[in-house]
């Protein structure tokens, strides 16, 4: 069994363990090592201990080593996408291309490193000259989830490191083990003792020794907007820069000039990815009247032909399972509620295997006032509304205090710009349902978030600007 603390460059683990199930059928995946504050406050130190030399190594050699971690993720990523579906229930090819995505943002940060940083500025008396330059802002503290474990925590892990920064970090409980592998294939890489250091424990107690750290100065943190905004209220009493991906609520517009049919299958990758468990999922169907039943009929009927079950059977299943129990319970209380208040069932009603799978589901006349109109559903099931108007569309798709990822379908160009500079969101998907890439910057508007994560934008999060003004 490896270890999985890490702390200034030496794996080990506390007495204490937290066992980790395969939500498919309870079985122990495997388990971490649960910590205490005093773990993550030694991390704490070791980053700090190991701020100075990493920061003043050149950028060439920051870029190296992130290269060869990505080199190894690759090499082991039969390994570590099968692991990360045994944890998470996820369809292995979806695990897969998590891990594919993960290896890509340490190359493609490892390319931006090297990237010029800084400006001379103009000139305007003979005897002045200015310029900035960029600097690491010093220790990051990365908190992450369970839906895209690994890739979430690259897209934080990366930038930082290509900046200069040294991290000390938490994932979830609930799907730790190929995350730290990932972690284990960053020290494999030569990564020096302290650059990067994983505690596992209590979410609220590791979090706040972290943010307590005098060396901490950039917290990022993806998750709910309950749980962020608590972060940013611990982090705004020693003035830590947060950096927060937020909860969404991501409408899907069908315009009535869209092809339906790309617009059907768009919707089924937008919001069944990941069994619906995503930040940036389609949350509502909005369509326009004139297509509606054309669009609707078709969604469900394909919806109610998708195979459910094991992640990693043979043949790929369309529907894998949820990460908990917890979280079944959650969707199909949603469900239940709106057909309780009057809501239609578009979606024919299903058996699913024993284990935490969910049945998918599409329903129409939602009342404004539920759950699956009006929160986060983080699940496979979505409500479908009409529209008759383009502002009609808008107000009702920004009528939400979220503002994290929005999908929109149509082919009249004019209206393509109107509708991306109106809808209230970070990210907008134009006829394309999957928007996430490593060069793309991430993050919402509102309640969804502050700063950007991934391109050019994600590196700037984790550095500070010095202005300097020279007498000549």
């Amino acid at each position: 069994m490896h270890h999985t603390t890490l702390i200034g460059g030496r794996w080990s683990d506390p007495p204490g363990r937290k066992h980790v199930h395969n939500p498919v059928d309870g079985a122990v995946v495997g388990s971490v090592g649960y910590s205490s504050a005093a773990d993550a406050e030694a991390a704490g130190d070791a980053a700090a201990d190991a701020f100075t030399a990493w920061a003043q190594t050149p950028a060439r050699a920051r870029g190296d080593l992130l290269r060869r971690a990505a080199d190894l993720i690759e090499d082991r990523a039969d390994q570590l996408s099968t692991l990360l579906a045994r944890e998470t229930g996820k369809r292995k090819p979806e695990a897969a291309g998590e891990i594919g995505l993960s290896a890509e943002y340490f190359r493609w940060f490892a390319e931006q490193a090297r990237r010029p940083a800084g400006a001379v500025v103009p000139n305007e008396a003979a005897d002045r000259r200015h310029l900035t330059i960029h600097r690491p802002a010093g220790v990051v503290s990365s908190l992450t989830p369970w839906n895209f474990p690994c890739s979430i925590q690259a897209r934080k892990l990366a930038p930082a490191l290509a900046a200069g920064c040294t991290v000390v970090a938490r994932v979830s409980e609930k799907a730790p083990l190929a995350v730290t592998e990932l972690f284990r294939c960053l020290t494999d890489a030569g990564l020096p003792d302290g650059v990067v250091n994983l505690v596992h424990g209590p979410a609220a107690e590791i979090t706040d020794a972290y943010l307590a750290h005098p060396a901490v100065r950039v917290v990022t943190f993806t998750g709910s907007t309950g749980v962020g905004r608590r972060i940013m209220a611990t982090a705004s009493e020693r003035v830590v820069r947060p950096l927060l991906e937020l909860g969404g609520d991501a409408a899907f517009l069908v315009f009535s000039d869209a092809d339906v049919d790309a617009a059907v299958e768009g919707a089924l990758l937008a919001k069944f990815r990941n069994t619906g468990q995503s930040c940036i999922a389609a949350n509502r169907f909005l369509v326009h009247d004139a297509v509606y039943d054309e669009f609707t009929t078709a969604l469900a009927q394909r919806i109610d032909a998708m195979t459910i079950g094991d992640g990693m059977a043979d043949p790929v299943p369309d529907l894998a399972a949820c990460i908990d129990d917890d979280r079944v319970r959650e969707v199909t209380g949603m469900v239940t509620e709106a057909l309780d208040k009057g809501a239609r069932r578009l979606t024919a009603p299903r058996e699913v295997p024993l284990g935490a799978f969910c049945a998918p589901a599409l329903l129409a006349d939602v009342p404004d006032e539920c759950a699956l109109a009006s929160e986060e559903v983080f699940g496979p099931a979505a409500a479908v509304f009409r529209f008759s108007t383009e502002e009609e569309a808008l107000a009702r798709a920004n009528g939400t205090e979220m503002g994290l990822a929005g999908y929109f379908y149509g082919r009249d160009t004019a209206r393509m710009w109107r509708v991306a500079e109106q809808l209230d969101v970070g990210i907008i998907g134009v006829n394309n349902p999957l928007p996430t890439a490593c060069f793309a910057p991430v993050g919402g508007t509102k309640q969804s978030g502050i700063g950007r994560e991934g391109g050019e934008l994600g590196l700037a999060e984790f550095e500070e600007v010095r202005y300097l003004a020279f007498g000549v």
